[in-house]
């Protein structure tokens, strides 16, 4: 696993931050997921590569993840280590696959006409990590997949408010258009960061959207996997904190930092997340 845990502790991400509230073989099954996952949203990131190489790379990770899944040996060091992940949880390509497809997504696609378009991007991309992930977990009720398709669209919706100006900066947007139009917002005027009466509305209303989706994902959690989604909880809790210091800022998003939790905020949920697990809490951190 030394290659997984390596990628995870360089990402000082948020989803990598809620491993620490796990037994220590699915904190490293959950560290081989993510470093395949950060592996793949790499490559379809590095604008330096030209398309059709990004493309033909990813295309490689299609392949070999697929052996991973079966009874050959993977030729990647990540998927090798992924692979006893894999069998143990009984994790499945196609999920592997709907991921992949969304990553090749942003190798084409500038613009989302509208949420229909958005949605497929955000299941691919997110709800699909949270359906391997709570395979990991361990679950006793099928609803709980709708509760990580639910939580997985309500963290990328948040995640494309925060990074609205990172992503003009490379060409894309990810604000439906047709929202764009309903709020009377030019694509140029993101495109040129800048900030306005008609954005914050705009904002407001794909906001509003993950709250819907938070709701959902509060809403469908059956009680019996609540402390078994105890790191799915806290990343909840951890995104909509974040949501909550958006709106704060009216999402005036255009500023040269991107907005994020500081370690003392992120520690203070991770203690309130262990505490609400020991005491057996069972209303979720968000979502209210």
């Amino acid at each position: 696993m030394q290659d997984s845990r390596t990628i995870t502790r360089k990402s000082a991400s948020n989803l990598a931050l809620a491993f620490v509230l796990l037994p220590k073989a699915k904190r490293d099954g959950m560290s081989a997921l993510y470093a395949f996952c950060r592996e793949v949203d790499d490559v379809a990131d590095e604008e330096s590569v030209p398309v059709s190489q990004r493309r033909a790379q990813l295309a490689a990770w299609r392949a070999d993840i697929r052996r991973a899944c079966g009874a050959e040996t993977p030729q990647f060091p990540v998927n090798r280590e992924l692979q006893p992940v894999i069998r143990q949880y009984h994790l499945p390509f196609e999920h592997f696959d709907a991921l992949l497809q969304g990553v090749e997504m942003d190798l084409d696609i500038k613009r989302y006409k509208n949420y229909e378009e958005l949605d497929l991007y955000c299941y691919r991309v997110a709800s699909v990590v949270g359906l391997l992930s709570i395979e990991v977990f361990g679950y006793q009720n099928a609803a709980c997949r709708e509760y990580a398709v639910c939580l997985g669209k309500a963290l990328q919706l948040t995640n494309i408010l925060r990074d609205v100006r990172t992503d003009a900066q490379r060409g894309r947007i990810y604000l439906p258009l047709s929202e764009l139009a309903r709020f009377k917002v030019l694509p140029e005027e993101i495109l040129r960061l800048e900030y306005s009466p008609c954005f914050f509305e705009l904002a407001n209303g794909v906001a509003e959207r993950a709250r819907h989706f938070y709701r959902l994902a509060r809403e469908t959690l059956p009680a019996a996997d609540r402390r078994s989604m105890v790191a799915a909880e806290l990343m909840g809790s951890v995104y909509w904190r974040l949501l909550r210091k958006l709106e704060r800022q009216r999402f005036n998003v255009f500023g040269p930092g991107v907005t994020r939790l500081n370690k003392g905020q992120k520690a203070l949920l991770i203690l309130r997340s262990w505490l609400r697990f020991v005491s057996g809490a069972l209303s979720p951190n968000y979502g209210a």
